[in-house]
């Protein structure tokens, strides 16, 4: 996963509520092995219609969504989460989120960054024609027009986010710990750490603990 510090450029003025996972991308997309791809088919009702926000030459490109309230809505397909990443958005700003889409965004370096309703007013305003920064060092989110609206996160992913640290990440980090774990359970309990597999062990003091 790639370490986001911060995210900056143009933004998605959308502001719509209660966006679920079906219309960010439709389940007949669900059935891909690839992750690769899937931005071309997402808000795919929404660009089925004219001038819409998603296909505005404007926005091509921009690295941040703003939303609505409850973003994110809907089934747990984590291709949601694929499909913005896809399509480049690095941060989606909105009210509140599901606590599902929030955690597979995590899990694919977005930054979902939750302000209040008149915070995301004034940004779908700025966004029409100027750029935002979504800052994860100051914790914050400003406009060219000296904005500056607070948000938080929880420390363990605003560090993850940070460091570029996925799941295979985080273990690599404890490879010392787990390399000296293995090597005490070898010593210490070799019927369970066995090199040859455990079809027709015969374990001796198997009543040890």
């Amino acid at each position: 996963m790639e370490p986001v510090t911060q995210v900056s450029g143009r933004a998605y003025p959308w502001g719509a509520k209660n966006v679920d996972t079906d219309v960010i991308i439709p389940a007949r997309w669900l059935k891909t092995i690839t992750r690769e791809g899937l931005g071309q088919h997402a808000f795919e009702t929404v660009r089925a219609q004219p001038d819409n926000i998603f296909d505005d030459p404007r926005y091509a490109g921009a690295p941040i969504l703003v939303a609505g309230d409850n973003f994110g809505c809907g089934s747990s397909r984590e291709h949601a989460a694929w499909a913005l990443a896809d399509m480049g958005v690095k941060a989606v700003i909105a009210p509140s989120f599901s606590d599902i889409f929030s955690g597979n965004a995590f899990k694919n370096g977005i930054v979902t960054v939750a302000l209040p309703q008149d915070a995301i007013d004034r940004l779908v305003e700025v966004a029409a024609d100027q750029p935002l920064t979504v800052d994860l060092e100051t914790m914050t989110v400003t406009t060219p027009f000296q904005d500056r609206f607070t948000f938080s996160l929880d420390p363990f992913r605003r560090r993850c986010l940070m460091e570029g640290l996925d799941e295979i990440g985080l273990t690599l980090a404890r490879d010392t710990e787990i390399s000296k774990f293995e090597s005490g359970l070898a010593e210490d309990r070799p019927w369970i750490a066995r090199e040859s597999g455990y079809e027709g062990i015969t374990i001796e003091g198997a009543g040890r603990t």
